[in-house]
């Protein structure tokens, strides 16, 4: 009875890299603080790292790793919603299908390959719906925004589903200054393009997308056009009872509405490339990529994915006009009345060892570590 549980309840909660921290590769401080989760420095194939996450749900949605090995460095950032399940198994697979496809490849990683792994895990998501639609069929309702990054060679492929960002910090000559350059495209309803791209795939459905209170959805019912998971919008047989009425459409469907096709960029890494800004959207409703990237040139490496989130609470705090040291003291699930679950991770970029395409060794794997 036990097991069962625990492989649903703990498939992503792995802080450790493969042995302890000396062998992983892995510096500086782990802990936890009330609602929040860090690791404050530690080493990856191409330099260093932090890692941060905040909980505001009542389970968290949020869940991210770091994968550091022959294939270069993995990044993934997965901004769950509706549940933690499709957060979970996306955590659980797409690195393995990644692996997977790329070894197939002869270790050769594309944005074919990228776009592999996110085919086989949203084929492998659809599969777990099918099996529990009969025990848990609110499954179904689950999905999860799916951000990655990967450091092969000296390229950085960037694979984007849903509204998560990542943020590059770039030296602006020898002037002392940083640009803030967002490299990942998003998909949500409340951008323009997103709602022209969904009237043009649809354009025989007036609904497509509906204002409501101030918000663009899809649907009427979901604010990103593209998911992992979210099958009630992507497959006629999950839309129907027994699925809470709010996600059942009025109409027949005909097409999916919703895509788990990233929009997948290469990035040449350059010498003025300094660092990275991985995080759910939850720490871009409150800061810029300017004041992002500004904080993270202007501070220690060391604890930076812990100043971002703590900028970010400042300011959702300062928005409701109250003390962030009050805002601290309110527990999850009321807290998302404030903020959403926000993750954060930045790498800074070691040219040296980029240029040298070094290989982590033995293996880094570090996983959001909260415990509920």
């Amino acid at each position: 009875m036990l097991q069962p549980l625990m492989n649903i309840l703990f498939p992503c909660w792995k802080p450790f890299g493969h042995g302890d921290d000396s062998s992983s590769g892995i510096v500086g401080r782990e802990g936890k603080d009330g609602l929040l989760w860090f690791r404050d420095i530690g080493r990856y194939g191409s330099g260093e790292f932090s890692m941060a996450v905040v909980q505001a749900n009542q389970i968290l949605e949020d869940q991210s790793q770091i994968e550091s090995g022959p294939l270069g460095t993995f990044v993934g950032v997965y901004d769950g919603h509706g549940g933690p399940d499709a957060a979970r198994y996306v955590c659980d697979h797409l690195f393995r299908n990644f692996q997977a496809v790329s070894s197939e490849s002869r270790g050769v990683v594309t944005d074919e390959t990228i776009q592999s792994a996110f085919r086989l895990t949203e084929e492998g998501f659809t599969a777990r719906v099918s099996e529990l639609w009969n025990t848990r069929p609110q499954v179904a309702t689950t999905g999860t925004c799916c951000l990655v990054g990967v450091i092969f060679q000296q390229t950085l492929f960037v694979a984007n589903l849903g509204d998560s960002r990542v943020v590059l910090g770039k030296k602006v000559g020898n002037t002392g200054g940083i640009a803030a350059i967002q490299l990942s495209t998003e998909h949500n309803a409340n951008l323009e393009p997103v709602r022209h791209e969904l009237k043009e795939l649809h354009p025989h459905d007036p609904q497509i997308v509906v204002l409501k209170h101030g918000v663009w959805r899809v649907k009427g019912i979901i604010q990103v056009s593209r998911s992992i998971g979210d099958v009630y919008m992507k497959h006629a047989q999950f839309n129907r009872e027994p699925i809470n009425p709010k996600f059942r459409l009025p109409e027949p469907m005909h097409m999916p509405i919703l895509s788990a096709n990233p929009s997948i960029l290469s990035h040449p890494l350059h010498p003025n490339d300094s660092f990275l800004i991985f995080a759910s959207d939850g720490l871009w409703e409150h800061l810029n990529n300017d004041q992002a990237v500004e904080i993270v040139h202007r501070s220690p490496r060391a604890g930076i994915a812990k100043k971002l989130i703590k900028a970010a609470l400042q300011e959702a705090a300062r928005k409701r006009e109250m003390r962030y040291s009050d805002l601290r003291s309110i527990d999850k699930k009321v807290r998302r009345h404030f903020h959403d679950d926000i993750t954060v991770i930045v790498l800074f970029l070691n040219h040296d060892l980029i240029t040298r395409s070094t290989v982590q060794n033995p293996p880094l794997s570090i996983r959001s570590a909260l415990n509920h």
